[in-house]
């Protein structure tokens, strides 16, 4: 299996945003802690200095040594005073373990017995003073306070996670519910999802939802009708090709037979001839079907269209003695589907051809104009009366004053296609031929900016 065909794995957009932004909080918390103890670990380190400086600057003049007990002896600083005096000799010294004779003015550390002590030392012309701080001792206490100065951002840190946890269910609350009455509807129920309540994030996924299901409900609408159509007018043309072929079983002669047989054909070429109407007028109910779904409308030449249309017509016309024509052919490009328009110009002459008259006359014209390409078909035939003329693009309507023999679906894929481009579609009389005039008028061809 490839890289591309291998399934994703299914994650939770809860669980991640809420995990990247605990991390988050996570790692700040662990940020603020350390700066925190670094910062209290250097702050405790410089006041310990600070209060060496400050003994040490207090015993500069000739401090009586009785006082002296008071400073170093206290166990919570562990301070160690040794005094000299300006011979060298040894004036006062508070600490059991003596310090270093040579002492360095300032700062420093020294090791004396295993002990590790902090010293400062400051020298006057009377006597020199140095002091020392138990340095392990001083780091024991500089760690416990900074670890109390660290308990804020370590007891923030949970709190926060909770907090953001709490918001993040709130915020994604309307998602949660949102899901729960998609799973909750029935297979038939298309009705749009209520958008009000919802984060400005989620609304346009949910209109786009209501938009597709009121799609899918439009071609489920389709297809149950579709369904019904073809139930309903199928029905008597295979009960007749039942009867012909009876017929055809029965008949007594070669002469009653090649009679049966050419009615059985006549059924058979009306039945094919419905069926396709059937699938034309499905296909424009449902879109135009999967290659229109994925092909955008692009411009289309229509004389070609109908100059292909007229000769794909002119065997049937001649057949019957029906002089068809072309007076007027403009060059004419409209944005639409090709395939749809060769559908609704087959529709357009089969339907002149099947209603005029042997020896009538058919024109077909297009002229091209700003205002978008406009198509006529006049025919000599009987017409189609005014009042009748709203009722034709019904599915399976027939005149009860037309001599031709129909489905009734020619005008109403028709006018399915006219529909879908946008294009207006007119019945009228032809005012020359005396017939029925089909015009259909296509938006014009937008130019790009």
């Amino acid at each position: 299996m490839t890289a591309s065909a291998r399934p994703s794995r299914p994650h939770s957009l809860r669980a991640r945003l809420l995990g990247l932004v605990l991390a988050c909080i996570l790692v700040g918390s662990a940020v603020l802690a350390g700066t925190a103890y670094r910062g209290a670990l250097h702050e405790a380190d410089a006041m310990n200095d600070l209060h060496l400086q400050q003994v040490a600057q207090s015993l500069r003049a000739n401090v009586p040594f009785g006082a002296l007990g008071g400073l170093g002896g206290g166990a919570d600083l562990d301070l160690l005073v040794q005094i000299w005096g300006p011979d060298g000799a040894e004036l006062y010294r508070s600490a059991r373990v003596p310090l270093p004779q040579r002492a360095v003015l300032g700062f420093s550390d020294v090791t004396q017995d295993g002990v590790r002590y902090r010293v400062y030392s400051i020298q006057t012309p009377l006597q020199t003073v140095q002091i020392a701080q138990d340095l392990d001792a001083r780091q024991r206490r500089a760690r416990a306070q900074a670890l109390r100065a660290t308990l804020p951002a370590l007891l923030t840190g949970p709190l926060l996670m909770l907090a953001v946890a709490w918001v993040i269910a709130r915020t994604l609350a309307p998602v949660e519910r949102m899901r729960r009455q998609v799973a909750a509807r029935a297979a038939d129920d298309w009705e749009p999802l209520p958008d009000d309540r919802l984060p400005d994030e989620v609304r346009p996924l949910v209109q786009e939802l209501n938009l597709l299901f009121g799609r899918t409900r439009q071609a489920f609408a389709a297809q149950r009708q579709f369904v019904a159509d073809a139930a309903h007018e199928l029905r008597s043309p295979l009960t007749a090709l039942k009867l012909q072929a009876q017929a055809l079983g029965r008949a007594p002669d070669d002469a009653a037979r090649a009679v049966a047989v050419g009615r059985l054909s006549q059924g058979i070429d009306r039945a094919i001839a419905l069926v396709g109407q059937l699938l034309d007028l499905a296909r424009q109910d449902a879109g135009g079907g999967a290659a229109a779904a994925t092909a955008p409308p692009a411009g289309v030449p229509l004389d070609a269209l109908v100059r292909q249309a007229v000769a794909d017509a002119v065997p049937l016309a001649k057949a019957r003695g029906i002089d068809i024509g072309v007076p007027q052919l403009d060059t004419s490009r409209v944005t639409a589907h090709a395939d749809a328009l060769a559908m609704l110009l087959r529709n357009l002459l089969d339907n002149a051809v099947k209603f005029t008259p042997t020896g009538g006359r058919i024109d077909v014209c297009l002229a091209d104009a700003p205002g978008g390409a406009r198509l006529t078909v006049d025919d000599s035939g009987p017409g189609i009366p005014e009042e009748e003329r709203a009722r034709v693009f019904d599915r399976f309507y027939r005149s009860p004053d037309a001599a031709a023999g129909g489905s009734g679906l020619g005008l109403a894929i028709v006018e399915a296609v006219a529909r879908r481009h946008g294009a207006a579609l007119r019945l009228d009389r032809a005012p020359q031929l005396g017939g029925l005039r089909v015009e259909v008028r296509f938006p014009p061809v937008a130019t790009p900016a």
